[in-house]
């Protein structure tokens, strides 16, 4: 399973938020500095469990302020 998830910091806090989020490798597969309302975007990939825990870890780091979380999902269309 696969989710992204968008994260805003503190002003100033971005770069210091990346380098903690470099060092969680086991979950989040790539972490890119975005623009719009987020400030960071992560790419999670393991178990709906897994995802879960990664996101509730990120809620402990003071200089995050939101996250959101996108969850992949399977849809047929019938195309």
């Amino acid at each position: 399973m696969r989710a992204l998830c968008l994260i805003t910091v503190k002003p100033g806090k971005v770069d210091a938020v990346v380098q903690i989020l470099k060092k969680k490798r086991k979950i989040i597969k790539d972490v890119m500095v975005v623009t719009g309302r987020a400030d960071i975007s992560t790419v999670m990939r393991g178990t709906m469990e897994e995802i879960n825990q990664a996101v509730i870890d990120l809620k402990k780091i003071k200089e995050i302020v939101t996250t959101e979380t996108l969850i992949e999902v399977e849809v047929d269309l019938g195309w």
